[in-house]
């Protein structure tokens, strides 16, 4: 066997291993999904109709719901982090370590293993938010991009939030840490449009990351323009990603 196929084995393995620990331990996947039903069934039941005549026109539940759907996907990174420093505090890495293990095995089983978990959350919000009366106007091809951008940010805030796990020193510090990362989103366009913001606020939520991404799963969903958003959202994401990668790599390698 090759170094690549060993490391590909490695790797399953730990994914498995961290799927079990998920099924085991459901409170955190569980709390991945019940934060953003909540947030949708608070500001589309009891500000919508505030908030609601700001948009435009149209329903606030179909202008809301891809912000809180990108909310689901940085709530995820949460998890990640504390199961990141879960390993690394506990001493079942040093363990690893001492095994014919690849190296980057431990981070691959973590981060494909919460993508997959974020994963199915996004598919309950999704179906919580039609429950709820969204609609999309959205053809299979649509879905599919908008299903690409989704796995795509997945996988950016993963590995960031591997990287934020592995330089926290205990899981509570890893649980705080990537909040910012879950608000965000509501200082861009997810709850109302930036035109309506005071203009230092508006300033930072048209040039913020989160901003592209929702107008893009927004317009993918809905139907509306989308214009550049598309290739800022996915130069964001490219750049995040990198970035996250080699910081994970890098502290994991270096402690």
């Amino acid at each position: 066997m090759s170094a690549t196929t060993y490391a590909v084995s490695d790797s399953l393995t730990m994914l498995r291993r961290n799927l079990k620990r998920a099924q085991r331990y459901p409170a955190m996947t569980f709390s991945v999904v019940v934060m953003p039903v909540m947030m949708l069934m608070l500001f589309n039941y009891a500000f919508g109709g505030a908030l609601g005549a700001g948009i435009g026109g149209g329903s606030y539940i179909d202008y809301v719901t891809p912000g809180i759907v990108l909310m689901t996907a940085t709530a995820g990174s949460v998890a990640t982090a504390v199961g990141v420093c879960v390993d690394m505090t506990e001493g079942i890495v040093n363990r690893f370590r001492t095994m014919a293990i690849s190296r980057s095995a431990f981070l691959t089983g973590h981060v494909v293993g919460s993508v997959i978990q974020t994963l199915v959350a996004l598919v309950l919000v999704i179906g919580a938010a039609f429950a709820m009366g969204f609609r999309s106007s959205a053809g299979p091809v649509e879905w599919l991009a908008a299903a690409g951008l989704l796995l795509f940010v997945t996988l950016t805030l993963t590995w960031i939030s591997a990287g934020i796990g592995l330089v926290s020193k205990t899981p509570e510090s890893a649980s705080n840490t990537p909040l910012p990362l879950t608000f965000l989103p509501f200082i861009g366009s997810a709850i109302v449009p930036p035109d309506s913001m005071p203009t230092v606020l508006r300033w930072f939520a048209e040039y913020q990351p989160f901003t592209p991404i929702i107008e893009t799963l927004r317009g993918l969903l809905m139907g509306t323009g989308i214009g550049n958003s598309g290739w800022i959202a996915l130069a964001w994401c490219t750049g995040l990603t990198l970035l996250g990668y080699v910081w994970s790599r890098s502290v994991f390698y270096r402690r």
